[in-house]
């Protein structure tokens, strides 16, 4: 899944679940996603980070929150 179609499926989780914070989105899109997809947001937030924080699901959520939001402001 490439960074651009991740953005679109968080996106799409948000407007059907307005009343969600943002991490919440990012859980329900990994979990939307599937154990390979979890495992392979898991291992390139390892990449990115250099250590895996937290199980395999949390680093997941990670993973896509740190790419909705560096995205949204503009890949800094």
């Amino acid at each position: 899944m490439t960074e651009e179609e991740l953005v679109v499926e968080f996106a799409l989780a948000r407007l059907d679940n307005p009343g969600l914070d943002l991490e919440e989105i990012a859980a329900l899109v990994v979990r939307r996603a599937g154990s390979e997809r979890m495992l392979q947001f898991a291992s390139q937030n390892l990449a990115t980070r250099g250590e895996l924080r937290g199980a395999l699901f949390e680093s997941a959520v990670e993973h896509v929150l740190r790419v909705v939001l560096s995205l949204r402001d503009g890949g800094d």
